[in-house]
């Protein structure tokens, strides 16, 4: 009998038609996500599942889904997952790394772009009827001549650098680990510490992952430190920021502008997460820019990252270790 996978988001046919040759494939038909009681009904009795972001691993799922080997996360940052309790039970889990940088950078710089530069609420101005030619109206601020700083300095923040080039911008960056000298002098890029990055930032965004040491990384405290007027962009993890704590400073001016691709809201792992963005962010619509997390949302992109994923079950169903394993499943332990 062939292997049962289950498919818990949406995803291009070209991939379901893939694993069919080789998979019974349970697909999620909607691009709607998924209840958890829902994909552990299609997964008790499946030997893979491929997940997204939207899906949250942990030990009571995998207890309940006796015969799963392996979860081919279509994703980058896996800390929805019990690695330990997958790894345990000799499950394999594997992620795709390599595909979301610049799709992400790109987004971050429209949303650096369209915040400092009014461009939504000008988009609301000329379809409201009342734009009738220029006007000394939605005054901005430009991007070149102003320094932006860069809290942790991976793959994403270096291709954002790479690309902000043309903007003759003053790039600071904070990282435990710095960066070679070839690349800070190719890139324009100082190591400056915590305390100066936010004192000496007109735009500061937050390129960590989300862990215990990030989270709420951006607080009222961090966020006092911050030059008065400053620009805070956050297309990492939701819970990197302080939502409230950026409410207040926008609400009192010490803010100018916050851009957002990531909410707290959608942190699954976290027990005490909010189940909604903030209502005051919501209706800040003059000093707020938001997107519904589409850092990745390039078409061919988000092909590429499930076919990766479907390579990685491939791989897997071949005997082989698979290239995107993130962990190794413990010996004596049937896989």
């Amino acid at each position: 009998m062939k292997p049962k996978i289950v498919i818990t988001s949406w995803v291009h046919p070209t991939v379901i038609n893939r694993l069919s040759e080789h998979c019974i494939v349970v697909a999620n038909d909607t691009k709607e996500r998924l209840s958890r009681e829902e994909i552990l009904k299609r997964a008790c009795d499946a030997d893979v599942i491929m997940t997204f972001m939207t899906d949250s691993i942990d030990e009571a799922f995998v207890e309940a889904c006796p015969r799963l080997r392996l979860i081919a996360c279509a994703l980058k940052g896996y800390d929805n997952y019990d690695v330990e309790a997958c790894t345990k039970r000799g499950i394999w889990i594997t992620n795709v790394p390599d595909l979301l940088t610049i799709p992400t950078a790109e987004l971050t710089i429209g949303l650096l772009i369209g915040l400092t530069r009014k461009i939504l609420q000008g988009d609301e101005f000329v379809r409201s009827g009342r734009f009738e030619g220029w006007r000394p109206a939605l005054y901005g601020a430009g991007l070149t001549g102003r320094t932006l700083g860069f809290i942790g300095m991976g793959a994403v923040a270096q291709a954002i650098a790479a690309r902000l080039q043309g903007y003759e911008m003053n790039l600071n960056y904070v990282d435990i680990k710095p960066l070679h000298p070839e690349f800070e002098g190719r890139w324009g890029l100082r190591r400056v510490g915590m305390e100066q990055l936010l004192a000496d930032s007109d735009y500061v965004v937050p390129m960590v992952p989300y862990n215990p040491d990030t989270f709420h990384l951006i607080d009222a405290a961090s966020i006092a430190a911050m030059k008065n007027g400053a620009f805070l962009v956050n297309a990492c993890r939701g819970s990197v920021v302080d939502e409230e704590a950026v409410a207040n400073a926008l609400a009192s001016g010490k803010l100018a502008g916050y851009a957002a691709d990531v909410f707290e809201m959608e942190e699954w792992a976290r027990l005490n997460r909010p189940h909604d963005i903030s209502v005051r962010l919501l209706m800040d619509t003059d000093r707020t820019l938001f997107t519904p997390h589409i850092g990745s949302a390039v078409d061919s992109v988000r092909l590429a990252i499930e076919m990766e994923a479907a390579s990685n079950i491939l791989q897997f169903l071949n005997d082989e270790i698979p290239q995107g394993a993130i962990n190794r499943p413990l010996e004596g332990v049937t896989v």
